[in-house]
Formats: C-alpha cells, sequence, structure tokens
C-alpha cells in the first residue's frame, strides 16, 4: 500500500483576503490578511487549520506527505520543517514542492499544474499511488481511509450533496459528477450551470459532487497531466479537466466511493467559526 499524500497548498487565498479587506480591521482579518488561510490558528491551541488536516491523514494511515507551496510565500513550508519532529506528527515525514507563479500572472497556473509539480519533484513516487487534495477542507478519517484502501486503478470520494454542510450557493459551484452503473466516473464538470446540475442528478435525487480528493496512479497521470489545456475562460490547468481526459481514454479509468459526510470548507472569513464549530464541538 502506498501511503503517498499530496496536499495542494499552493493558492493564494484570494476570496478570504477578499472577505478579510471587506471586514476592516479586526484581528481576525488581519491573521486572514498576512498568512494563507490553511494556515489561521484555530483553537485554545492556536494551531494551523492545516494541523487538523495533518492529524486525520496521519490516523487515515498516511506516512509521506508532499506540500504543494507557491514560490511567494514560505510560511507552510517554514512551518513545517520546524515542527516535523514534534509528537503530534509522529508517523510522518513531510517534503514540499514549490509550484511557481508564472510572470504576468497574480496566481499559480491550477490544480492540474500543482499536480504536475509535486510529481516531478518527487521522482520516487514513480510506479505508485498517491491520494491528492486540497488544503481548505477538512476530509474526515474515514474518507482519507477510504481512498488509501481502495484498489481501482483511480479513485474520488462521491460526496452527496445535501451533506456537505456548506451554503447552497456555494456549492453550487462544486464540480458533480457522472457514473455508470457500475461505479465508474464517466465525466465530471467544474463549476456547473444548472441544466447539468439536474442531468448529474440520479433517480433518487442525489447529486454527487466532487471535493477535489482523489487516489491516482503517477505513470498514468504524469503525460495527461503535461498535455492538460488551459481553460478556455477560468485560464487555469484544472485537475478535473485531467480526470475528464482519464476517463475518456479508460472507462474504468476511476472509480467514484460514494459517501455523505460534512466537509468543512475554509474559503471565507466567516467559515473560520463554523469549522472551529466543527473540530471542537464542545468548546
Amino acid at each position: 500500500m502506498d501511503r503517498n499524500l499530496m496536499i495542494m497548498a499552493a493558492g493564494v487565498s484570494s476570496r478570504m483576503k477578499k472577505s478579510a479587506e471587506a471586514e476592516g480591521g479586526s484581528e481576525l482579518a488581519k491573521k486572514a490578511l498576512a498568512k494563507p488561510k490553511m494556515m489561521l490558528e484555530l483553537g485554545e491551541d492556536s494551531r494551523p487549520f492545516l494541523d487538523y488536516h495533518l492529524f486525520n491523514a496521519r490516523d487515515a494511515g498516511y506516512r509521506d506527505v508532499l506540500l504543494i507551496v507557491n514560490d511567494k510565500d514560505d510560511s507552510v513550508r517554514n512551518y513545517y520543517t520546524a515542527h516535523a519532529g514534534d509528537p503530534d506528527f509522529e508517523g510522518l515525514s513531510f517534503s514540499f514542492a514549490v509550484q511557481t507563479i508564472p510572470e504576468g500572472r497574480t496566481k499559480p497556473l491550477g490544480t492540474a499544474d500543482a499536480v504536475l509539480s509535486g510529481l516531478k519533484a518527487q521522482p520516487d513516487w514513480e510506479g505508485q499511488k498517491f491520494t491528492v487534495c486540497n488544503s481548505d477542507n477538512l476530509y474526515s478519517v474515514y474518507a482519507l481511509s477510504l481512498l488509501l484502501k481502495d484498489e481501482h486503478l483511480s479513485a474520488l470520494i462521491d460526496y452527496d450533496r445535501n451533506s456537505l454542510g456548506v451554503e447552497p450557493e456555494r456549492v453550487n459551484a462544486f464540480a458533480v459528477i457522472w457514473k455508470s452503473d457500475d461505479g465508474y466516473l464517466t465525466d465530471i464538470v467544474e463549476k456547473p450551470g444548472q441544466e447539468e446540475v439536474l442531468k448529474a442528478t440520479d433517480k433518487n435525487g442525489r447529486v454527487g459532487v466532487s471535493m477535489n480528493i482523489f487516489r491516482l496512479d503517477t505513470d498514468v497521470m504524469l503525460p495527461l497531466l503535461r498535455e492538460t489545456p488551459l481553460h478556455s475562460e477560468r485560464n487555469e490547468k484544472e485537475l478535473t479537466e485531467t480526470v475528464r481526459m482519464l476517463v475518456k481514454e479508460k472507462s474504468d479509468g476511476m472509480f467514484t466511493v460514494p459517501l455523505s459526510e460534512p466537509v468543512p470548507d475554509l474559503t471565507s472569513l466567516k467559515d473560520i467559526s463554523m469549522v472551529q464549530s466543527f473540530i471542537f464541538p464542545n468548546r
């Protein structure tokens, strides 16, 4: 079993910073403007949000953690380099890959580019599988372990859209998925329109969505990642497009693992209290 986890932490937190600017001069807003959102401190222990993500990964059985960071901020690398030996992270090893922000852009080139940057920096993962996910969602131990143990070529968590615990207007932007009767992904659409959502609704009224957590095969994905085009409107190389390329090439290329549970999402300043209530329900 390949216990590899890649966490995409190279984003510039533009939506969080926009909400912090609108908030004004509160201490929380100042912190949100000063550091990436996954490094915002939560709870009485003032631990970064990403710590709790890593605790779940540790408990799910992951060991090698590759953090994708951008070339404009050192906070993630500095923190996890300094704390790598802490007892709380026992069993985890950290490494880092830089996703550069190209000249003329204000943010990185997208999630497919992030994964490609990571695999280029991690040649030891050749011939192995890895799980990849966002740094601003709190995936459960159960979700992470489901993918770690999955034996298909590739897999994703197929979340029930109504279980996520996120506002409807935000859920509407999440990628919807279509799957065959035997559970293999047939298509995935980022930021779908209402017509696409209706088409993705199954006979029980369930809409499956992706929260950007996948189990992937390095050797299969590398050539597809290199060929992933820029999205014509969003001007990014999106991992969902790479996945679409995979399932067009292989009808059994990606299995969908159904799950109904909340996934805390740290996008804007108002999410912080909700996330803290989820992590610390008795405080």
